[in-house]
């Protein structure tokens, strides 16, 4: 199915027939909030232009994703050091095409000023400290996350859920959780700057995974974290508990759930390979019963295509691991919206490999092609008018 909307990167027919499958369908988002002190470390994130202006990003981009720009917000949209926040993007679909939003609290330090569903967990310490959450908290997220997919999908028989996230920082936690289940990802994930930072990532992943190693050596805290294979070199959720975030183990238990009676599409790049690699691991671990070709990841043309960042390889890599091996390698579509001819040089940033992706912008660019055959220009036009709206607003 060639198309110069969005691109199928792997896993070619699995992408095809699943876009076959859910043409013409209205999709439901569900954008799971998260916090790691991971995303406050200077210079790990380009989401917020000082680690003080990223405590709020997630506030922000909730806030806009909700009520729009013309809402006098409690969180205003962060500075950036180039670009916009991609909520814009999200928002001026979700807008126009009237698709329904749940935003959930997987764990951010006080309520945002929007409604969501408090899933009861906790933001995670930094990973380099290799215990960012209480296994409990873990273990409380996953079931929040199978209950809430079973939920989204029993509303939506036969059309698919987003899946998507807000979590600075994410994509370092995201390359932990690939390191720690054996996925080759070091110098292959992306990041919001223009070159992604792979030696600060990498260098707070083998801290945090030298601790947890540490840790399980000692029987730490007199945990019991038996395996239920004793060829599975690591727990999942130990692994998440280790050096995770909130979102992703809340996201991999939707998907999972989901799975079983509606199509699913992870919004994002490195964040939601790391979410897929976690979906099949937990499944392998605990024989879960899911349905991989019901799963595709949804992202964006500035991540699969970063040069500073390997986005393909990444997803092929996921097939190779032993404990991801169950879901085989996802296919990864991409939106081509392309900012190169934007009036606002904030959009145009894009294309110097600012931001590139976040709050499901990807995901709801697809969903607009497939649902209403929406083309570059309307995209363009939407997105255009939401920024113009802003700074009216602002002003």
């Amino acid at each position: 199915m060639p198309n110069s909307q969005f691109r199928i990167y792997t896993q070619k027919e699995q992408g095809e027939e699943w876009l076959r499958r859910y043409r013409g369908c209205l999709p439901v988002f569900a954008c799971v909030l998260g916090f790691t002190e991971t995303g406050l470390i200077p210079g790990i994130s380009a989401a917020g232009r000082t680690p003080e202006d990223r405590k709020y990003t997630a506030y922000a981009d909730a806030e806009f994703l909700y009520y729009g720009p013309e809402h006098k917000a409690q969180y205003p949209l962060p500075p950036l050091a180039a670009g916009a926040s991609p909520v814009l993007i999200s928002r001026a679909v979700f807008e126009s095409l009237k698709i329904p939003v749940y935003l959930f609290n997987a764990g951010l330090p006080q309520p945002p000023a929007v409604p969501v569903i408090d899933l009861g967990g906790t933001p995670a310490k930094c990973l380099s400290s290799g215990a960012a959450m209480g296994i409990t908290t873990v273990h409380h997220l996953f079931k929040q996350g199978l209950l809430w997919g079973e939920r989204l999908a029993a509303n939506n028989q036969h059309k698919y859920v987003i899946l998507g996230e807000c979590v600075v920082g994410g994509t370092t936690t995201a390359l932990a959780i690939l390191t720690g289940l054996g996925v080759d990802a070091a110098g292959k994930v992306n990041s919001s700057h223009p070159i992604c930072n792979h030696a600060q990532k990498w260098a707070l992943v083998q801290a945090g995974l030298e601790k947890m190693r540490g840790s399980r050596e000692q029987g730490a805290g007199g945990e019991n974290f038996t395996l239920s294979s004793s060829s599975t070199p690591v727990n999942p959720l130990q692994l998440v508990a280790a050096v995770g975030d909130p979102m992703q183990v809340v996201v991999a238990g939707m998907a999972i759930a989901a799975s079983r009676s509606c199509g699913v599409m992870l919004a994002g790049g490195t964040q939601m390979l790391a979410v897929y690699a976690l979906i099949s691991a937990i499944a392998q671990t605990y024989a879960l019963s899911w349905q991989p070709e019901e799963v595709v990841v949804g992202t964006t043309r500035w991540v699969a295509e970063d040069p500073t960042g390997a986005t393909v390889d990444l997803a092929l890599n996921l097939g190779k691991a032993s404990l991801t091996q169950s879901g085989r390698i996802p296919a990864l579509l991409a939106t081509h919206l392309s900012f190169a001819d934007s009036r606002y040089p904030q959009l145009r940033a894009y294309e110097q490999g600012f931001v590139k992706e976040g709050m499901g912008a990807g995901a709801a660019c697809i969903a607009a092609h497939l649902s209403q055959n929406w083309q570059q220009k309307q995209l363009l036009a939407a997105i255009e008018a939401q920024l113009e709206r802003l700074s009216t607003a602002s002003h």
